[in-house]
């Protein structure tokens, strides 16, 4: 395959993409038709290939520049590409997600139509639109279930009592039945999340626990969660950008934010397999470097991004009907 252009390689679906990048103090340009980063060491440079046809998304943190040539390649092979601050997590905002980090979609190729006018035939009923919702969270439910029990996170030393986690779900899905609007929603939401820290932190005999969010926390488990939920909404910006949906089409957190609708993606997983890793993490003594190699490993392995894409494309498709 040598000299062969990106844009000329077969296409690998974004559900089976292996790689999310996230690079600081860095170069990103085209090498002999290559994406590549380059690094400094000493008086040399050092060239590293990015697999842009194996990539999801790249997060480009502090002290990184971007070639429109590299951009150019970027958007041919369908990569998400995403500005942040040190670490994955943000230092500025005025973008186009309003979560203080600006994601640029490849604009190279048309969208398909069939999940965007299946989404919008429900989208504008409210009561519809609260049913997907409760569908969303659902399905949220199911893979903290299906998850926080498994062999590799008890081997871990992530010791999570069953049926309090069990207890806890059971709950929220009683919760779930009897919400009648949005903002009941996003309460039964917050405190199933705050419960999750506190089975969490439990689990690894971490310590008291406060959640403290957009880069501000201190302790290793508040940075990890950033790191990791910012890898997550990397991973539901691409698959609501493979379904041709928009960002605004939200089901719970579009009344305040633009881009609620890969928040809502992200929800799917995140709670799941972001965030038992992350006081795994904390609690051992890893460094980021360490974490995101293990969150990004943990969505490959359990197939995060097949799992967003399918639910999204379910509740289009089971709530707005085929076209």
């Amino acid at each position: 395959m040598k000299g062969l252009a990106p844009s000329d390689l077969k296409s690998i679906l974004h559900s089976k993409r292996a790689n999310l990048y996230y690079l600081e103090h860095c170069r990103v340009l085209v090498n002999g038709g290559r994406v590549e980063y380059v690094t400094e060491a000493g008086k040399e440079s050092l060239y590293w290939n990015i697999p842009i046809a194996n990539t999801t998304s790249l997060l480009l943190g502090t002290g990184t520049s971007i070639t429109q040539a590299a951009m150019r390649e970027l958007a041919k092979a369908g990569v998400l590409v995403g500005f942040c601050g040190g670490g994955s997590t943000p230092l500025f905002s005025a973008n186009e997600l309003e979560m203080d980090i600006a994601w640029f979609s490849p604009q190279s190729e048309y969208r398909p139509v069939e999940y965007l006018q299946a989404w919008v035939r429900f989208w504008f009923d409210d009561s519809l639109r609260l049913a997907a919702a409760k569908a969303l969270q659902l399905k949220r439910l199911r893979c903290i279930n299906e998850h926080w029990l498994d062999r590799e996170l008890r081997n871990d030393g992530f010791l999570i009592d069953a049926s309090a986690i069990e207890a806890l779900l059971d709950k929220s899905i009683a919760d779930l039945s009897g919400a009648s609007n949005t903002m009941e929603l996003l309460t039964i939401e917050a405190r199933l999340t705050k419960a999750l820290f506190k089975l969490a932190s439990k689990a690894v005999k971490y310590g008291d626990f406060s959640r403290i969010g957009k880069g501000q926390g201190s302790d290793p488990a508040n940075r990890f969660l950033d790191h990791g939920n910012y890898l997550a909404y990397g991973l539901g910006a691409t698959a609501t950008w493979v379904l041709g949906l928009p960002h605004g089409l939200a089901l719970l957190h579009g009344k305040t934010r633009r881009g609620g609708l890969v928040f809502d993606a992200a929800d799917l997983i995140k709670d799941a397999l972001v965030l038992p890793l992350a006081f795994i993490a904390a609690n051992r003594g890893d460094d980021e470097q360490d974490f995101r190699g293990a969150c990004i490993q943990r969505f490959t392995t359990h197939n995060a991004m097949d799992f967003i894409i399918d639910s999204l494309k379910e509740i289009a498709l089971d709530f707005g009907g085929h076209v």
